[in-house]
């Protein structure tokens, strides 16, 4: 119905030097546990997971993000951590490695798991997505990508908080209003979920 451009960032009153240390990161993820009840999908929701992956490039902690494929019926051409839906039998942390391997090529199994962040739902997929932050030894030195996805590319934590490219919307449904999380990348716009995902687990950071 009506929506209005925010002009400020949660974390403008916070110190961001953690975000150059990848140890820094990674203590502050791992002291958080998320609300078990909200790692629960709700009714009809369709359990799944999602792989945020980190390594050091450039000296700076860098996080791991896809374009899926414009061919795809749901969430075409967005911009996403790898992951999907659940498999009979899996626990969400095995689903987000599985699609991981199957989606670019990186095998994660071995890599150290950091933290599980609070899940999210999407509304026109009815995903119930939990994410999973792993710690990887060292940049892939390759991407084997499949039919679901169009690019693979890393953007640093501390790029995310640059003024020119975090932003935020104020948004009125008749039903509610929510506040909408936008990352502004040289030429990707990340929004969504996985906008969401990124702005809890910088959050998470520096408010350690």
């Amino acid at each position: 119905m009506d929506w209005r451009a925010l002009h400020h960032a949660p974390w403008d009153r916070l110190d961001t030097r953690a975000l150059s240390d990848i140890d820094a990161v990674c203590s502050a993820l791992t002291r958080f546990r998320p609300d078990p009840i909200l790692q629960v999908p709700a009714t009809g929701a369709h359990a799944s997971a999602v792989l945020v992956s980190l390594y050091v490039a450039n000296d700076e902690p860098h996080v791991l993000l896809t374009r899926r494929s414009s061919t795809l019926s749901t969430h075409a051409g967005q911009i996403a951590f790898p992951g999907g839906r659940l498999e009979p039998g899996e626990t969400s942390i095995q689903a987000a490695l599985r699609e991981t391997h199957e989606e670019i090529g990186v095998d994660a199994r071995h890599a150290h798991v950091v933290a599980e962040l609070t899940a999210h739902r999407t509304i026109s997929s009815t995903s119930h997505i939990v994410p999973h932050v792993v710690r990887l030894p060292h940049a892939p030195a390759e991407f084997v990508i499949n039919h679901e996805v169009d690019r693979v590319f890393s953007v640093a934590l501390t790029e995310l908080i640059r003024p020119d490219t975090f932003a935020q919307e104020h948004w009125v449904f008749p039903d509610r209003e929510v506040v909408v999380p936008m990352f502004y990348l040289d030429d990707e716009t990340v929004w969504g979920a996985t906008a969401r995902m990124l702005q809890d687990l910088l959050l998470l950071v520096l408010q350690k």
